[in-house]
């Protein structure tokens, strides 16, 4: 078993154990989706999930292309986007044609490639010219992460590489990309997320909640990227 099949067991049997079909998109994908996607803007979510950011922009009027290392996931995208076209497999090695996308995205799951700078321009092969990407990444700067009290998501035991944002750019601009635009991923700013892990850890999420708005970006935890590829 290669590394690759590894990480996607886990993604099978360990991430997605339980998750059942209902897929919704949140308000917070629907005004990104709102910002960046116009109708019949080709899209490709690079490690999909199920896919709540793909029905964000199905919303909007998007066609919905999506790629991931879990099969689980990629048949719960199926099911509830039936016209989209959804594929199991690496990031480093996209089953799509030259200049084929407008809007290239991969949230929360760079960190956790094998070989980011790989993958990066694969996205940047795939896209049209003026094509618009999206990603989303951990920073190593998190204020709550450098206090030690936060030691990262699960999926580390799978792998997760958390890098500064100067590291990230490095990365992006190896791959062929070069950084528009950052913004601080807001979306705990729920009664959800406050109340997610527990009612002891209840005060200090909500604290922080309280907090993330106020924080300067280089103390964010995750931070999106609106980029666009060098030779456009």
């Amino acid at each position: 078993m290669n590394e690759h099949d590894e990480i996607q067991s886990f993604y099978d049997n360990v991430y997605y154990h339980g998750a059942n079909q209902h897929v919704a998109a949140s308000n917070h994908l629907r005004r990104i989706a709102k910002k960046y996607i116009n109708s019949g803007d080709r899209v490709l979510d690079v490690a999909c999930g199920t896919g709540d950011w793909l029905m964000a922009a199905v919303e909007r009027g998007g066609i919905p292309n999506g790629i991931d290392l879990s099969e689980k996931a990629i048949n719960i995208c199926k099911q509830n986007m039936p016209d989209g076209h959804f594929t199991s497999g690496p990031a480093e090695a996209l089953p799509f044609g030259d200049k084929s996308f407008d809007v290239i995205t991969c949230l929360g799951s760079l960190e956790h490639f094998l070989d980011p700078v790989a993958a990066i321009k694969e996205m940047v092969r795939v896209s049209k010219k003026n094509a618009v990407f999206i990603i989303l990444v951990p920073n190593a700067g998190f204020l709550t992460r450098r206090l030690g009290l936060y030691k990262g998501t699960h999926q580390k035991v799978a792998k997760e590489e958390v890098r500064t944002l100067e590291a990230w750019d490095k990365i992006f601009k190896s791959g062929g990309l070069k950084t528009r635009k950052r913004w601080k991923d807001l979306h705990v700013l729920s009664i959800d997320w406050v109340m997610s892990a527990g009612w002891v850890q209840m005060p200090l999420r909500a604290l922080q909640a309280l907090a993330l708005p106020f924080w300067p970006i280089s103390w964010q935890y995750q931070v999106y990227h609106l980029l666009f590829a060098e030779e456009n």
